[in-house]
């Protein structure tokens, strides 16, 4: 639920992208939107389209969206499937929100790897000359440190059956949900997470050899017409 804000005059942008920062960052955000009692948006910016996210990112995005209601932001904004650059896509989000501080990580990940330039700063600063910078200080992640315990999400569809939903790979008639599989590394089954979509939230569950282990969560979200 959104919070009632008294200034309008402010405004804060909170831009964070792959990796745990973000929940830093969205937290600092907050904190300055409390103290000025002025709205909050954030952002984020990826050149893959939502449905090619793998599963670490999705649930960077999930979490994100779950501190955004907690927060009572006025709107958490994904650009996915974006090609331009990180820069004129916080300017034009700047422009249409009226923004007048941005709150930004000092290190990120992949494209957003940048920002520890001037380069990128002051290309911000070209392109957002009316809004003031929160540069926030994070600690890096060490490449090659993660477990990769996914292999890359491929889409697939459930069909159901009388022991409950079963994976498919190709699209029929008696696909009634569309999703994303995640398959375990390492593994010659069909084990992992199959995430989707219902009224704009992100579900997951997990698959043993090709099955759905929570049936009911699919049950209680699917739509019962047949995927077109």
């Amino acid at each position: 639920m959104k919070k009632i804000r008294g200034r309008m005059d402010e405004s804060i942008l909170v831009c964070v992208f792959y990796g745990p920062n973000g929940e830093r960052l969205i937290k600092r955000g907050n904190k300055l939107a409390t103290m000025l009692d002025c709205p909050l948006y954030i952002l984020t910016v990826d050149s893959l389209p939502f449905d090619e996210f793998d599963a670490d990112k999705s649930a960077y995005v999930e979490r994100w969206k779950e501190l955004a209601e907690e927060f009572g932001a006025e709107e958490f904004i994904i650009r996915d499937d974006e090609k331009r650059p990180p820069a004129k896509v916080i300017a034009e989000v700047a422009n249409e929100h009226n923004i007048t501080q941005i709150v930004i990580g000092q290190t990120a990940r992949s494209r957003w790897e940048e920002i520890t330039k001037g380069s990128f700063m002051n290309t911000l600063l070209r392109e957002i000359p009316f809004a003031d910078f929160h540069v926030v200080s994070v600690a890096r992640t060490i490449k090659g440190e993660e477990h990769e315990e996914f292999e890359k999400g491929v889409r697939c569809y459930l069909v159901k059956d009388s022991d409950g939903y079963q994976l498919r790979f190709s699209q029929t008639r008696e696909c009634q949900l569309e999703g994303i599989f995640f398959k375990e590394i390492g593994t010659d089954f069909d084990n992992g997470i199959f995430k989707f979509m219902h009224n704009n939230k992100l579900y997951q569950v997990e698959v043993t050899s090709d099955r759905i282990d929570e049936p009911q969560v699919i049950s209680e979200c699917v739509n019962k017409e047949l995927v077109k």
